[in-house]
C-alpha cells in the first residue's frame, strides 16, 4: 500500500513544480512581427546571385544582390563602350537605418581584388548606366541599383567594401565593411 501513497505523492509533487514551467494565460505568448511581401526579381543574364547576409556601416545597412565580371563593354541609353579593362556591376540594395537621411556616395564604395587591390566606381560607367552617384537616402528608406567598376582584365575580384558615413559622435572615418563576392 505505501507503494501507490509515494506513486501519488511524487505525482502531486511533479505536477506542483511544473506547472510553474507552463505558460498558463497569465503570460502573454509574443506574436511574430509582420513582414512585407517582395516578390522575388529574376537575376539579369550572366549575373550571379550573392546570398551573403546584410552588413551594417555607420547608419546604412548594406545588401549584395548580384555580381557579374569579365565584361568587355557595355550598352547605355545611345551606344556601345568598351571597357579599358573589363566591367563589373554589383548590384545592391541599400537602408538606412537611422530616424534621420544619410548621405550615400557611390565613389566610396571599393571593389578588392584578391591581391588586395582596391578600385573605385568608374565614374563614366556610373553616367552611362545613369546610376546614382551621391545621394540622400531618407529616414529607413531602401534603395536598388548597380555599382559600375572597369578594372584590370587579370584581376579576381573578390569582394565589396562599403562605406556610410559614420554615426553622429562617432570619432574618424568609418573602416568600411567587406561582403564577400563568391
Amino acid at each position: 500500500m505505501r507503494a501507490p501513497r509515494a506513486v501519488l505523492g511524487f505525482t502531486a509533487f511533479l505536477t506542483f513544480v511544473l506547472s510553474g514551467c507552463s505558460s498558463g494565460p497569465d503570460k502573454p505568448v509574443p506574436t511574430p512581427s509582420p513582414t512585407y511581401a517582395i516578390p522575388a526579381e529574376t537575376a539579369r543574364p550572366g549575373e550571379k546571385v550573392i546570398t551573403a547576409k546584410p552588413v551594417i556601416d555607420g547608419q546604412m545597412r548594406f545588401r549584395v544582390l548580384g555580381f557579374v565580371g569579365g565584361m568587355p563593354s557595355m550598352f547605355g541609353s545611345h551606344a556601345e563602350w568598351n571597357a579599358k579593362g573589363q566591367y563589373v556591376r554589383v548590384r545592391v540594395l541599400i537602408e538606412s537605418t537611422d530616424r534621420t537621411n544619410q548621405k550615400f556616395d557611390s565613389k566610396q564604395q571599393l571593389l578588392v581584388a584578391a591581391d588586395g587591390r582596391t578600385f573605385h566606381i568608374d565614374d563614366f560607367a556610373q553616367a552611362i548606366k545613369r546610376q546614382p552617384d551621391e545621394i540622400p537616402v531618407g529616414s529607413f528608406v531602401r534603395m536598388e541599383f548597380d555599382l559600375w567598376y572597369d578594372v584590370p582584365k587579370d584581376v579576381k575580384v573578390t569582394k565589396i567594401r562599403f562605406f556610410a558615413d559614420p554615426p553622429l559622435g562617432a570619432i574618424g572615418p568609418s573602416k568600411g565593411v567587406d561582403v564577400a563576392l563568391s
